[in-house]
């Protein structure tokens, strides 16, 4: 066994490496770039080596400086995570020949499974199902279109070196197929240096579930279940669980059966996935194999009892798979919460920054009579008071739960989501609260094109609506109640000034342009139960107990009887008296009053914001790779005015109305902040 392994990564899949390699008394270097001086990953690794500048193409992705690192500090092995060098197969190669095991497959294997043309005439020729298309490159897009006419519309366009949604588009059109053709090609060359693209028949209401495989050098293959990773916005995975809902144990095992013929036809050893799109009549496909430890891993390790990164460890030392097929378990229901750096309500743009407040949920995995582990787990690479950059993906954390069904999955995972707080950056809770709570994702009964359907005019606050939404008012009154509470035991007050407690309330909860509702409430103590009260509003009761602390952001607590969490502060809306509270994706700023100030409120008047329809403002932090028009320029509706680059994605910018263009204020080549001018109307 090795006594020292490089981690070839960054953030979160860096701390999951660590954190195996420690259980199993192997010492860790961590590798860092610039921007990631004082990373996690670096701090919790027992040696760190500096590795270059910010940029990935200046470090991470430099294998040059990798095996340096190995040979500087005596590492045995590299993991390579997921991303960055994990399915080149040149570094693979390239390790072997230094004599470091690679922890992961041998390069022949990533070869043929890495290129996305060769994997699909080898899964053929092991008989794999395929899906129908054209895996040989294509010259230009002119090419592109005849052949995708050939096809048939839609078609999807992808590059044969793409992954993580980059390179891929699809298709229902000439145009479409075109210019697709030609973003593809710019993405592929940008992001892996290989401009090849392919086309295949796009299924309609497709499924995305793929097989986690596991095999070593002594010929053993085997296959750990299925994932279900269809809930996926622009390709890119959002929500993973384990088991899947929809397929049958015979269409598991029939995919995992082909899954295996796959991995042993290119004599695989380590973990892998084979990804396929299943039909709604169970008819499945081949799509990809993925050479490499997937994200979304945890939720196989939850419902098999297995540790997967030590079984690569393992394996890449030699030894033989400790288990048989028929030792594989599949142990009650887990899902995977990817926690994004992401404005979720301004279209999903990059929100990078410092993070201000960063308190996951408490992990409360636990071993119970078998093998089964319930509850909570938290997979992260970042900490309070540490930065998200804008250099690499948007990933602040991964929220994996595991459950005795799907349904109490579900309930767990809506826990965690409510008490995990995340401040100075915008992050995308509140959209995985609305999708946990949706009737069709509750049901099972979804496709990857889920939320392109439900959610395909954008993310807005109201598509999160509150089963109680009283609940929210009432525990604002009880929260208001606790620090009046507090304030009138301070001693020293004015006397005939003192602050009294009080039983009646105005609850105003804030809405847009002035539109506020307001909400009459008595709240009164019991005597026999510290920390409890009697709320009434609306014609509703509530009695809320709770010893969460002044100041503390997460409340945990119990409302007729059923244990909640929420968050609630004061001073982080346009209104510092307010208090606002989150529970369950719906978030509401609320002014706790007293009958009179609450009539006096309805005297202030909306101050509207200033218009600045005349500014072309940048919606996120960034680099500012293009601007596409110059001074005294007439742009349409919907025209391209400029690029901005951010957490490894290009986002365009478009004309919103028509207009002339005044003054340019910004450069190509600027690092810009969010809300920053590029560009003035005249």
């Amino acid at each position: 066994m090795f006594t020292k392994i490089l981690i070839a990564n960054r953030g979160e899949i860096a701390c999951r490496v660590i954190a195996t390699a420690r259980k199993m008394g192997i010492k860790t270097v961590a590798v860092y770039s610039d921007a990631d001086k004082e990373a996690r990953h670096v701090k919790l690794a027992d040696e760190a080596v500096h590795i270059g500048a910010a940029p990935s193409r200046e470090s991470y992705l430099l294998a040059d400086k990798i095996i340096a690192a190995c040979k500087q500090t005596g590492a045995q092995a590299v993991h390579p995570g997921y991303g960055f060098l994990s399915e080149n197969e040149a570094f693979a190669k390239r390790c072997e020949d230094e004599g470091i095991a690679f922890i992961g497959p041998k390069a022949h294997s990533i070869a043929a499974m890495g290129d996305k043309i060769a994997s699909k005439k080898l899964a053929n020729e092991a008989k794999v199902n395929t899906i129908p298309g054209y895996n040989d490159a294509i010259a230009g897009p002119e090419q592109a279109v005849e052949i995708a006419k050939g096809i048939g519309y839609p078609v999807m366009i992808k590059a044969s070196a793409g992954g993580g949604g980059k390179g891929l588009r699809v298709a229902f059109n000439d145009k479409e197929a075109f210019e697709g053709f030609a973003s593809c090609q710019n993405e592929a060359r940008n992001s892996f240096g290989d401009d090849r693209i392919f086309i295949e028949k796009f299924v309609q209401e497709p499924r995305h579930i793929e097989i986690q495989v596991l095999g070593d050098s002594h010929g053993n293959v085997i296959y750990l279940n299925e994932r279900e990773c269809s809930i996926q916005r622009r390709h890119q995975k959002v929500i993973e669980e384990a088991p899947s809902p929809f397929i049958s144990d015979a269409t598991r095992k029939a995919m995992g059966e082909q899954a295996v013929q796959l991995a042993k036809a290119v004599k695989y050893q380590s973990a892998g996935t084979v990804e396929f799109v299943v039909g709604k009549d169970q008819d499945f496909y081949f799509l990809e194999m993925n050479t490499r430890l997937q994200v979304e891993h945890p939720v196989t390790e939850c419902i098999t009892g297995l540790d997967l990164v030590e079984l690569m460890i393992r394996v890449a030392a030699g030894e033989k798979l400790p288990l048989t097929q028929a030792d594989v378990k599949r142990d009650g229901w887990a899902i995977e919460c990817r926690i994004n750096a992401e404005d979720p309500f301004r279209n999903f743009l990059p929100s990078t920054g410092r993070l201000v407040r960063f308190q996951p949920p408490e992990e409360s995995m636990f071993q119970s009579d078998t093998t089964k582990k319930w509850g909570v787990r938290v997979d992260t690479g970042v900490y309070e008071g540490g930065e998200i950059p804008m250099y690499y993906d948007s990933m602040i954390a991964k929220l994996i739960v595991h459950g005795t069904d799907r349904n109490d999955a579900i309930a767990k995972m809506r826990a965690a989501l409510n008490g995990f707080v995340i401040r100075g950056i915008s992050s995308n809770i509140p959209f995985q609260a609305a999708l946990l709570a949706h009737p069709k994702f509750v049901t099972g009964d979804f496709n990857t094109g889920f939320i392109a359907e439900n959610y395909g005019k954008g993310f807005h606050a109201e598509d999160v609506p509150h089963s109680d939404p009283l609940f929210l008012v009432a525990l604002a009154a009880f929260m208001n109640r606790r620090y009046r509470a507090r304030a009138s035991g301070i001693s020293g007050q004015l006397a005939g000034h003192e602050v009294k407690v009080g039983e009646q309330f105005v609850v105003v909860t804030l809405g847009a342009e002035g539109q506020n509702q307001h909400h009459e409430v008595t709240v009164s103590d019991f005597e026999d139960k510290s920390g409890s009260s009697a709320i009434s509003v609306g014609g509703n009761s509530y009695q809320i107990s709770s010893t969460a602390t002044l100041g503390q952001i997460r409340v945990q607590g119990a409302c007729n009887g059923q244990g909640f969490t929420a968050q609630v502060e004061r001073g982080v809306g346009k209104n510092p008296l307010a208090l606002r509270l989150a529970h369950n994706g719906t978030q509401i700023d609320a002014l706790v009053l007293s009958p009179l100030g609450a009539k006096l409120h309805k005297l202030m008047p909306f101050k509207a914001p200033p218009d600045l329809s005349k500014f072309l403002l940048s919606p996120m932090p960034g680099l500012l790779v293009d601007v596409a028009v110059q001074p005294g320029q007439k742009v349409q509706a919907g025209e391209k005015l400029a690029v901005i680059e951010a957490m490894k994605m290009e986002n365009i910018l478009f004309a919103a109305q028509d207009g002339v263009v005044g003054k340019i204020t910004a450069g190509k080549g600027e690092s810009l902040a969010v809300d920053q001018v590029i560009l003035e109307f005249q």
